[in-house]
């Protein structure tokens, strides 16, 4: 018959003294104290290992700061878990591995882990990956990058990323959101954490007018040249805004061009797909190819100014910040909100009047469209039309930017009427 053991009492496990041995008061149940020579006293459960039927044991904490009433609960979830065939160390063990990954688990070390699988599966090209990580650098890593991932929450978050909706910056925001939630979606796939508390945030913020890209009317091309002439801004920001004005390309394009693109024995501008928004169906890109331009006498000007600047350079247009990194996608809109353009006119919004002003001298849409690199909606036309009207462009670039010059001399009515249809019939 087995020995009844009589369970310990608070004051006796005080008492114990140490001896030259370290011995075990038993508790019942395979649970004791030991009290080692040096005084030290720890909770211990005998067992045996499910399986290999080995015995062992198993430390359930150091007295008195595991009480014994804390021992014994402990000692009764590990019962528990043999019963059910597992082994309290294994899981323990489990346990700690979990939480040691989680402590390793940094926003940031994530963050990288994602970006590596966007690389790996092609979501991600060089250009839009580098914008991608300068962002998160820039405005979530300072204050979050070292958090564990899963101790980010929503007011956590919402306070880093506060101060840029008071400033304004609300399609920065928009992104910040986007991507956070994408590194959280790869984070729960990959069983960093079991929820996604931050799925909503982007509504923690004020959304991004739908009505953020004004244009001036073509008439009024001298006022945009004369606020930009005008206005208080670095030279090569102004540069930038002309730039972007001459090759009627988006913002973002203008502000990542890089020296490497440019063929000056040519004069054209070639633009990788992978740096052009990303437009239609996955097929659809995967047929388009890069976007050359042909480059005008004012815009070849325009390079020979920014070459004491940043000839020496990746970029034409480099961050003021950080001369290594491209200008920044909001530094046009910025400088034409300063120039008292706020409400009036956009850096996107200049591919409008583009637009607008070359319809209305007669240019032809497909030439245009070309210019401004849309997919034509019509999939039986992009089927048989394949051309990219570049000879076409190249006249009616040479008119547009003749077009912007004499605005800003202010002679733009001697031009009006003179190319228009003629120009690429």
């Amino acid at each position: 018959m087995p020995k009844t053991v009589k369970p310990l009492t608070d004051n006796q496990c005080k008492h114990a003294k140490p001896k030259d041995k370290q011995y075990t008061l038993s508790h019942g149940g395979g649970m004791g104290l030991r009290i080692m020579p040096s005084g030290k006293k720890e909770w211990i459960l005998r067992y045996t290992k499910p399986y290999t039927k080995d015995r062992t044991a198993i430390q359930l904490g150091i007295y008195p700061a595991t009480s014994l009433k804390k021992a014994q609960s402990d000692r009764d979830k590990c019962l528990v878990m043999l019963a059910d065939n597992k082994d309290p160390l294994e899981v323990r063990d489990e346990q700690d591995r979990k939480s040691e990954q989680l402590k390793n688990n940094t926003f940031r070390r994530v963050a990288e882990l994602w970006m590596e699988d966007k690389r790996r599966k092609g979501k991600a090209n060089p250009e839009t990956a580098k914008d991608i990580w300068n962002s998160l650098q820039n405005h979530i890593f300072p204050k979050l990058g070292k958090r564990p991932i899963n101790e980010l929450k929503p007011k956590l978050v919402e306070a880093v990323i506060k101060p840029l909706e008071a400033k304004g910056s609300l399609e920065l925001v928009k992104r910040l959101c986007q991507r956070i939630n994408e590194i959280m979606a790869f984070a729960l796939n990959e069983e960093f954490i079991i929820d996604n508390p931050l799925a909503h945030i982007k509504k923690k913020f004020k959304a991004p007018s739908t009505t953020h890209n004004p244009s001036l009317e073509p008439k009024d091309l001298p006022v945009l040249m004369e606020a930009i002439t005008s206005a208080s801004m670095a030279i090569p920001t102004q540069l930038l805004i002309e730039w972007q004005l001459h090759t009627m390309v988006r913002p973002n394009e203008a502000a990542g061009s890089k020296w490497a693109e440019i063929d000056l024995d040519n004069n054209i501008w070639t633009i990788p797909k992978g740096r052009m928004k990303k437009i239609g169906t996955t097929k659809q890109w995967e047929e388009r190819k890069d976007h050359v331009i042909p480059l005008t006498i004012q815009a070849i000007a325009i390079l020979k100014q920014m070459k004491p600047f940043s000839g020496h350079l990746e970029y034409v247009f480099p961050n003021q910040r950080d001369r290594q990194q491209k200008a920044g996608p909001d530094s046009a809109n910025n400088a034409l909100k300063r120039a008292g353009l706020k409400g009036k006119q956009t850096a996107h919004g200049m591919r409008t009047m583009a637009s607008s002003t070359l319809n209305e001298e007669g240019f032809k849409s497909d030439v245009i469209e070309a210019a401004l690199y849309h997919l034509d909606p019509n999939e039986q036309r992009r089927t048989y039309n394949r051309t990219d009207y570049f000879n076409q462009r190249r006249i009616m670039m040479d008119w547009w930017s003749e077009r912007i010059e004499s605005a800003s001399n202010g002679t733009m009515e001697e031009l009006k009427g003179s190319h228009g249809l003629r120009a690429v019939n």
